[in-house]
C-alpha cells in the first residue's frame, strides 16, 4: 500500500510540474452544460461532476445506444470498469471494488432497489431495469452510504431512466424511439418504443421493452491447456415422463440457459408552476422461468463424494417481477431551502426458486418470496454565500412473505416445506437522517465535500413452524444505530491539473437474508445455513486519491488509486444447531454454517483512463484497473519469527498474520477502444479483457465458485469487438457488430456461466 501511495504522489508531483509547463487551456465552462458532466448521485441534486471529490463514472444516453446491449448487465460490463458475474444468462450481479451484490447498492430513480433479502452471493435483480428506456447510468466507486444509507460499501449504481419532455411553445412536442435488434449467438429478439407527449404543463412518458434470448453459444476457440473447459456435452431431459441424461448435439450450446422478458413504463410529469412539478413514475418488469445453469452442471453428491450423475433435473427462478410505483415533488425557491425534492415509492416484488433432483418425480420444491417496500426521501438543499448544503431524511420499510411447498408429481399431492426465510411475520425498516455540505474556497480553486449520516436499522423476524429442524430460538430481532460520515477535497491546481482526495465510511445493517434464512448453500460439500441473530453491522473505511491531468489538450489521463478498510464482515463460518455441527438435512448429513461477523479484511486498488482528442474523427481511449483483497484468519493471533543473537538471546525478525483471499475480488481488467465519428457514420473497434485469477486466489469458504473453473483457476482473456452505425435518413439509423470476433471460449470469473461466442447484431433504429 505505501509503494501504491508513493507511486501516486511521485505520479502528481511529476503532473503539477509539467503542468506549469504549458500554456493554459481554453475555457470549458459552456461544456458543463452537457449532461455528462452533470451528476445527481452524490446528493439527489444535479452537481458539477468536476466538484464531486468521490469517484463516480457516466454512462451517457448516446454511450448506450451505441453499446447496444442485451441487458443492463452487459451495458456494465462493456465499459471496462465494472466487472460483472453470471450464474445464468438471466443474470448479472456487478461487482464494485471488491464488493458485490448486497455490499453494492442499487438506485433507479432515487429510489432503492436493495431490500431485506437481497443476498451476499450473486443477484440478478439489475437486469429488471430495462436498459433501452435509461438516459444515463452514474456509478460511485467506494463507500456512499451518507447519501443512501445501508449496503453501499463498494459503491452505488444509479440507474435513471428517460423521462417525458414538456413544449416550450404553444405546440405539442412528441419525442420517441423505437428499434429491433436480432443477435446470432442467442437468436435474441428484442422489440423496443418509448415516446413522450408534451404540453406546456403536461407531459406523457411511455416505454416498452419484450426480448426473447435462446439458448446461448460459447465460443469454439479455447485456451490450449483447456480444450473442453465449460463444454455442455449432456443434459437432463424427461422423455416420455422420464428422467434421461442425453448427449448435446453441440457442445458448445449451453441448453437450457434461455428465458424472454418484458418491461414496461409509464411516468406522467405536471408542472403545476415554474417553481414546482410533480412526477408519477409506474415501472414492471416480468420474465419467464430463468433457468438456473450453473446448478444444472453439478454433478449427484453420493455423500460427500461426486458422483458422475447430473444432480438436478430441473433448477430455475421463476417469473422475476418488480413492480414499481414513485410520486415525486419537486420545488424550487420554497421557504429555507432553494430547491426541494420529495419521492414516496411502493416496490413489489416476487421470486421463486424451483428445484427437482434427477428421478425424484416426488420432489418437486418451490420456495417463493413476496416482498413489499415503502419508501420516502424528503431533501433539501440550500445555497449560501460559497456554501451548498443538504438536507435530507428517508425511511424504508419492507414487508416480506415467505413459503414453500413440495409437489409430487406423480399423485399430484402438495405437502409443506421448510421456508427459505422464516414463515412468520418478516420485517426491516431503516431511518435517516443526513447531512452534505461543499464549501467552494474563495480562489475557486479548493473545494471542501463533507457528510454524516445517523440511520436507524430495526428488524423481526419470526418462525411459526418449527417442525423441520426444532430452532431453539424462533423470534429474530435487532436494533441497529450507525453513524457515518465523510470528507474530501477537490483542488483544482491549474486548468488542466485537478486532485481529488476522499475519507469515508460505509455500513451494511444485517438483513433478514443474512441474519434468519435456511437453506442448502453447497452444492460440492452439504452444508446447512441457519438462523444466527447474533449478527453486527459491517463497515467500510476507505481513502480515495484521483488525479486528472489534460497533455496539451491533446490525451487527458485519470488515475485513482484506494485504499478500503473492511470490518465486521458478515462470513459463512462452522456454526452449532442445538448442540450439534451436523445435522440430517434433507436425508443427507449437512455441516451446520451460519453467518458470522468473524473477518477483518484490507482491499486496495487502482485505476487509469487515458482518452485522447478527437484527431479527424478519431478518438482513443483505455482503462485498466486492479484489486486485491485479502482477510484476516484469527487476527488477534500472530506467527513470530526470532532470530538468535551471538550472544545467545532472540530478536523478533517478523511478525505473520494469517491472510487468506476476500471473495468477490474480481483479476485485472480493462477495455481498449478506438472510436470514429464522420457524418453519417460511426464506428467502434475495441478490446475487453481480463487477466488470470488463479486458485490461489480464490477464497475456498465464499462465493468465487472455483467448482466452475478449471484445475488452475479462471485463465485470462481477451475479446475483439467491432460495431458501427449509419444514418439511412434524419430518422432511421442501422446498427451492425460482430462481438467476440476471434470466439474466444471463457468465463468470466465466479461464473457458472460460459460467456457468448462470436455474435452478429443488427438493429434497426429510429428517432423522432
Amino acid at each position: 500500500m505505501n509503494k501504491l501511495l508513493a507511486s501516486l504522489l511521485a505520479l502528481i508531483l511529476s503532473f503539477c510540474a509539467h503542468a506549469q509547463k504549458q500554456k493554459p487551456l481554453p475555457d470549458t465552462s459552456a461544456k458543463y452544460n452537457n449532461m455528462e458532466e452533470i451528476v445527481i448521485s452524490s446528493g439527489n441534486f444535479a452537481e458539477n461532476k468536476r466538484n464531486i471529490a468521490q469517484k463516480i463514472e457516466v454512462i451517457s444516453a448516446k454511450t448506450i445506444t451505441e453499446t447496444n446491449a442485451q441487458n443492463t448487465g452487459d451495458l456494465l460490463m462493456s465499459t471496462g470498469k465494472v466487472f460483472v458475474q453470471k450464474s445464468q444468462q438471466g443474470g448479472s450481479s456487478p461487482l464494485l471494488r471488491g464488493f458485490e451484490a448486497s455490499r453494492i447498492l442499487l438506485v433507479v430513480d432515487g429510489v432503492r432497489m436493495n431490500n431485506a433479502i437481497y443476498r451476499s452471493g450473486h443477484l440478478q435483480n439489475i437486469i429488471t431495469t430495462d436498459q433501452n428506456s435509461l438516459s444515463r447510468v452514474e456509478v460511485m466507486y467506494g463507500p456512499s452510504s451518507n447519501t443512501y444509507g445501508s449496503d453501499a460499501l463498494g459503491g452505488t449504481i444509479q440507474l435513471i431512466t428517460k423521462s417525458p419532455v414538456l413544449s416550450v411553445n404553444d405546440k405539442t412536442h412528441v419525442t420517441g424511439t423505437a428499434f429491433t435488434r436480432y443477435s446470432s449467438v442467442n437468436t435474441e429478439k428484442t422489440f423496443h418504443a418509448d415516446v413522450s407527449i408534451g404540453g406546456k404543463k403536461l407531459a406523457w412518458f411511455q416505454a416498452y421493452n419484450f426480448s426473447d434470448f435462446g439458448d446461448l453459444k460459447m465460443g469454439d476457440n479455447y485456451p490450449d491447456d483447456y480444450p473442453n473447459f465449460g463444454r455442455r456435452s449432456f443434459y437432463v431431459d424427461r422423455i416420455g415422463g422420464i428422467d434421461s441424461v442425453v448427449k448435446n448435439n453441440d457442445d458448445r450450446v449451453q441448453k437450457f440457459s434461455g428465458y424472454h422478458q418484458y418491461d414496461f413504463m409509464q411516468k406522467l410529469l405536471y408542472k403545476s408552476s415554474a417553481k414546482t412539478s410533480h412526477l408519477l413514475n409506474l415501472q414492471y418488469s416480468n420474465s419467464s422461468d430463468i433457468p438456473r445453469y450453473d446448478r444444472l452442471q453439478d454433478m449427484k453428491n453420493f455423500g460427500g463424494a461426486i458422483g458422475t450423475t447430473l444432480r438436478f433435473a430441473e433448477w430455475f427462478y421463476g417469473p422475476q417481477q418488480r413492480f414499481l410505483a414513485a410520486y415525486e415533488f419537486n420545488a424550487k425557491r420554497t421557504g429555507f431551502f432553494d430547491e426541494i425534492k420529495l419521492n414516496a415509492n411502493f416496490q413489489d416484488i416476487k421470486e421463486s426458486r424451483n428445484t427437482r433432483e434427477y428421478r425424484r418425480y416426488d420432489r418437486f420444491d418451490s420456495r417463493r418470496e413476496n416482498i413489499r417496500v415503502y419508501g420516502a426521501t424528503l431533501n433539501g438543499k440550500r445555497i449560501f454565500g460559497q456554501n451548498e448544503v443538504i438536507l435530507g431524511v428517508d425511511m424504508q420499510l419492507n414487508d416480506l412473505h415467505s413459503e414453500a411447498d413440495r409437489t409430487n408429481l406423480l399423485t399430484g399431492a402438495v405437502s409443506k416445506l421448510d421456508s427459505r426465510y422464516p414463515d412468520g411475520k418478516n420485517r426491516m425498516n431503516n431511518f435517516g437522517l443526513f447531512f452534505q455540505h461543499l464549501y467552494k474556497f474563495s480562489n475557486q480553486k479548493l473545494i471542501l465535500n463533507d457528510g454524516i449520516r445517523l440511520q436507524a436499522v430495526k428488524l423481526r423476524s419470526s418462525v411459526i413452524d418449527n417442525s423441520f429442524l426444532q430452532l431453539q430460538d424462533t423470534l429474530f430481532t435487532q436494533n441497529n444505530f450507525v453513524v457515518t460520515g465523510s470528507l474530501g477535497l477537490v483542488y483544482k491546481a491549474s486548468n488542466f491539473t485537478t486532485i481529488k482526495t476522499s475519507l469515508s465510511s460505509a455500513f451494511r445493517a444485517p438483513n433478514i437474508d443474512d441474519l434468519s434464512k435456511i437453506f442448502e448453500s453447497s452444492t460440492t460439500a452439504r452444508q446447512l445455513v441457519v438462523p444466527n441473530a447474533n449478527l453486527k453491522p459491517e463497515f467500510t473505511y476507505n481513502m480515495d486519491l484521483t488525479l486528472v491531468h489534460s497533455f496539451n489538450n491533446k490525451l487527458t489521463a485519470e488515475v485513482t488509486g484506494f485504499y478500503t478498510r473492511f470490518t465486521n464482515a458478515i462470513v459463512l463460518a462452522g456454526f452449532q444447531l442445538n448442540g450439534q455441527d451436523s445435522v440430517l438435512y434433507d436425508g443427507v448429513n449437512s455441516r451446520v454454517v451460519a453467518n458470522q461477523n468473524v473477518n477483518k479484511a484490507n482491499i486496495h486498488g487502482f485505476t487509469v483512463n487515458l482518452q485522447t482528442a478527437s484527431f479527424n474523427g478519431f478518438v482513443a481511449s483505455s482503462t485498466i484497473s486492479y484489486t486485491r483483497g485479502r482477510y484476516l484468519v484469527n487476527s488477534n493471533k500472530a506467527s513470530s519469527v526470532y532470530e538468535k543473537q551471538s550472544d545467545g538471546s532472540y530478536k523478533l525478525v517478523k511478525k505473520i498474520v494469517n491472510t487468506r483471499p476476500l471473495d468477490h475480488v474480481p483479476p485485472i481488467m480493462g477495455k481498449t477502444t478506438l472510436l470514429y465519428r464522420k457524418k453519417k457514420f460511426g464506428g467502434q473497434f475495441y478490446a475487453l479483457y481480463n487477466g488470470w485469477k488463479y486458485l490461489d486466489d480464490y477464497n475456498p469458504d465464499g462465493e468465487d465458485n472455483a467448482q466452475y473453473a478449471t484445475a488452475d483457476g479462471m485463465p485470462a482473456w481477451f475479446t475483439l469487438n467491432l460495431k458501427a452505425d449509419y444514418a439511412l435518413t434524419k430518422t432511421l439509423q442501422l446498427q451492425l457488430g460482430v462481438e467476440n470476433i476471434l470466439d474466444r471460449n471463457y468465463r468470466a470469473f465466479a461464473s457458472g456461466f460460459s460467456a457468448p461466442g462470436r455474435n452478429f447484431i443488427v438493429a434497426l433504429r429510429a428517432n423522432w
